[in-house]
């Protein structure tokens, strides 16, 4: 049983669900995956957020954040546009995790598996020894983008 120290929810649904808030976009590319804990299993009362730009590789105040829970089986989704190049980095998104036992929510990023020329150059790719962490992988239409916070196959997180 989870105890109170172990957890940072319950997340209310009506901060969830209320403004659709993982839905940037009605027609855009469908991006799901899972939060899993160090023995892969789910995690399922974490909280995912997106930061990214828009097609142009700008940051806008009116578009380009969305959160998404998780269901029992850990899983997120999202439905967004595929964000341009920000000063020279690939095309990414800023993914964060809030999850039971973090005080702080956990930072890393999703880069997108058709842009092989623009991860190859990008500099925080090149920067991390092991970087199949933080690309997606194609799936059904859309993209998957599973993060495991700790053990064979952690994410690369970044200091905040």
């Amino acid at each position: 049983m989870t105890t109170p120290s172990q957890t940072v929810g319950p997340y209310f649904a009506l901060g969830l669900l209320e403004r659709r808030a993982n839905e940037l976009v009605p027609d855009g590319i469908r991006i799901t995956g899972r939060v899993l804990d160090g023995a892969g299993e789910a995690v399922p009362d974490a909280m995912v957020e997106i930061w990214q730009a828009d097609e142009e590789g700008r940051y806008q105040p009116d578009f380009g954040w969305g959160r998404s829970g998780c269901d029992t089986e850990g899983r997120f989704s999202f439905v967004t546009r595929k964000p341009g190049r920000v000063q020279g980095q690939a095309p990414h998104l800023s993914v964060l995790v809030f999850a039971r036992g973090l005080l702080k929510p956990v930072r890393t990023r999703m880069y997108f598996p058709d842009e092989e020329e623009a991860n190859a150059a990008d500099p925080v790719l090149l920067a991390v020894d092991d970087s199949s962490t933080l690309i997606a992988r194609p799936m059904d239409g859309g993209l998957e983008f599973d993060i495991r916070l700790q053990g064979d196959g952690q994410a690369v997180f970044f200091a905040l």
